[in-house]
């Protein structure tokens, strides 16, 4: 628990801070040339490895880590691709600048790397690259505080919060190995807390309605006390705050075949105070993302409805937390292993064709 609130600054606290967790997170939807709509989202998590208590990451010797997950989605084709780097190495001079600058890799099994980089690179604008993104991110409105301080209690743990809900995005995306250039709009999250890993549950959705007004809202149950919060940010900058919500699901809904997870699909968001009432409903039901024993359902959303009399539509993504999993570190660890194993296989098979192709033509030009 933090014993004492400290406001949040900016610049300043868009870097790192000395506690438990601490994530920044994007999420963002996007279309190329052709009218074709793509999602992201990219998340780089720090945490201090002693505190947190993720089973598997307190075997690592240091005392601060780093992981990420990605994912990039073809909307056409209900195409899922994930990334989960389960230890990344960040650069020395990381942290180190004014501005917000983190410089990383995800050490995998293969002929290279790729820089990763979370940047901002001016007064409002940011740099967001990794293995299947790269994009440049232009912030068209001022923060949303969560809560309006960016300081929520969540009863069972306190947390440090703040979004930029409207981020102007263009750049490129990898999609089955080919660069397609695309523009649209993203969402970023910044978040950190004296907090360690629980079993608890959460529902969170951002929407950004195509009159340019946003809603980040979730329910966060701690196992004994749920707690509701939605934040909006109208289109002339104001913001307004509430704790008096409801998130209700429906029938809608995925099976995971892997971890049998069950994950509603289907959402309805009230705020009867302002007349608000939104439909939320998942453009990709294979979304799920697994780490060890802890699995989520990450992916965008369809948003429709009326907000203060009047009839909106928009975008949005949703993650949904703790729901009851078949999945576990044993069967992580080994999904793992069976990964590490085929990049072996297909890097020596690679390199044996190689080999015997330069053979063939060194024998050719012999003779």
């Amino acid at each position: 628990m933090y014993k004492e609130y400290k406001p949040i600054k900016f610049p300043k606290d868009e870097s790192a801070h000395d506690c438990i967790v601490e994530w920044w997170y994007f999420n963002g939807h996007l279309k190329d040339k052709d009218d074709n709509e793509y999602s992201f989202m990219d998340c780089l998590f720090k945490v201090d490895v002693k505190k947190v208590k993720i089973p598997f990451l307190n075997k690592i010797p240091l005392k601060t880590s780093y992981f990420s997950h990605s994912l990039v989605s073809d909307l056409k084709h209900k195409n899922f691709h994930h990334r989960i780097a389960p230890f990344s190495i960040i650069s020395d001079d990381s942290f180190s600048k004014s501005l917000l600058y983190i410089n990383y890799i995800n050490p995998e099994i293969k002929n290279g790397y790729t820089n990763c980089v979370i940047k901002k690179t001016g007064e409002s604008t940011y740099h967001l690259k990794n293995e299947d993104i790269d994009l440049k991110l232009t912030s068209i409105k001022k923060p949303v505080l969560e809560g309006g301080e960016g300081y929520l209690d969540l009863h069972s743990k306190t947390t440090y919060y703040y979004s930029l809900t409207n981020l102007k995005a263009e750049g490129r995306i990898k999609i089955k190995n080919k660069w397609i250039d695309v523009i649209g709009k993203s969402w970023m999250d910044h978040q950190w807390a004296d907090a360690s890993y629980s079993k608890d549950k959460w529902n969170w959705f951002s929407a950004q309605l195509d009159n340019n007004t946003e809603m980040v809202c979730c329910v966060y149950d701690d196992g004994k006390v749920k707690t509701y919060f939605a934040d909006i940010s109208y289109a002339d900058n104001h913001q307004e705050h509430y704790k008096e919500i409801e998130i209700i699901s429906s029938n809608q809904q995925w099976i995971s075949p892997k971890s049998k997870a069950v994950y509603p699909l289907s959402w309805k968001i009230k705020i009867p105070t302002k007349n608000i009432e939104l439909n939320l409903t998942a453009k990709v039901d294979n979304q799920e993302m697994l780490f060890g024993s802890i699995n989520y359902w990450e992916g965008p959303l369809r948003v429709d409805g009326d907000f203060g009399g009047e009839k909106v539509k928009g975008v949005g993504f949703m993650e949904l937390v703790g729901y009851p999993s078949q999945y576990n570190n044993v069967k992580y660890i080994r999904d793992e292993i069976g990964k590490t194993a085929n990049r072996f296989i297909s890097i020596a098979k690679n390199k044996a064709f190689n080999l015997t192709d330069n053979f063939k033509k060194r024998i050719a030009g012999q003779n």
